[in-house]
């Protein structure tokens, strides 16, 4: 009985790989991989002949019962293009697959770039949220963060250069001026990674247009909302109507701020203006 092996490779400097993850893609029967032109330079490199067959999004589900046959007459490896597979890649269904046919599964640990920005970055790493990628429309971008608004975990997630602008200012709307870390490129020539303030961010991004593939680290809702009762809610939000704010607007700001869940400070904020009609 073969034994799918799940197998890190390197996000970017082909040295980032284990003795032990090269072996056993030279030894395996065969190779599952998530871009076979990425892998075939990662075999070549190390003179691995190893045979090789696709697997990703769009053949997942007609690729699966030829992956799990291989196992029959031995070991398969899975390899996303970079990085450990399994991570916002199809691995997840032909895991559960092979452990469904009573298949060994074992992961060979390597590089991961959502963690490599994590330690990185100077922000608590204690507990976290990983958010993979971020949904491509401002709308859905900005509901996923208002459901995360006020975890105190860091947040991390994976982001497109050509969509990290209007990530950032959703970012900023969303869950306030906050420290971010924005790791592009790792353990590439072109390795950056920018550390300050959200609004800091999206001016220095303006002026340098970001590429290559990039990850986020967004600090977590550090207020205590302990701190904030609801007298004091009640108190910042009149201040705000009574300014002329407009109440969304109101209702955001503040919910950032206190870190009470945005639904019930809008709740709130409509309490507020009927009793300010009656």
């Amino acid at each position: 009985m073969g034994t799918l092996y799940l197998i890190a490779t390197p996000i970017g400097n082909l040295e980032d790989i284990s003795a032990r993850a090269l072996r056993l893609l030279g030894q395996v029967h065969l190779i599952a991989a998530e871009d076979t032109r990425q892998t075939r330079k990662l075999l070549a490199h190390y003179d691995i002949h190893t045979p090789a067959t696709s697997y990703y999004e769009h053949n997942k589900q007609d690729k699966l019962a030829h992956i799990i046959a291989a196992l029959v007459e031995g070991d398969v490896a899975l390899v996303s293009d970079a990085g450990t597979p399994g991570l916002n890649d199809p691995g997840y269904e032909l895991v559960r697959a092979a452990l469904a046919a009573g298949y060994p599964v074992s992961p060979i640990p390597g590089p991961s770039a959502p963690v490599a920005a994590l330690v990185a970055s100077g922000l608590p790493t204690d507990t976290f949220l990983y958010l993979g990628y971020l949904p491509r429309k401002s709308g859905d971008r900005r509901r996923l963060l208002q459901g995360i608004a006020t975890a105190r975990h860091t947040l991390l997630c994976l982001e497109a250069p050509h969509r990290l602008l209007a990530a950032l200012e959703d970012g900023l709307t969303v869950l306030g001026d906050r420290q971010i870390a924005i790791a592009r490129e790792l353990t590439k020539l072109h390795e950056e990674i920018f550390r300050g303030s959200i609004s800091a961010a999206i001016d220095y991004y303006r002026l340098n247009p970001p590429r290559g593939e990039i990850t986020l680290v967004v600090a977590g809702n550090v207020e205590n909302a302990a701190l904030w009762d609801e007298n004091k809610l009640r108190a910042e939000l009149h201040l705000r109507l009574n300014t002329g704010q407009a109440p969304s607007q109101a209702a955001g700001e503040v919910a950032n701020q206190s870190g009470w869940p945005r639904r019930k400070v809008y709740a709130l904020v409509t309490e507020i203006q009927a009793e300010g009609k009656e």
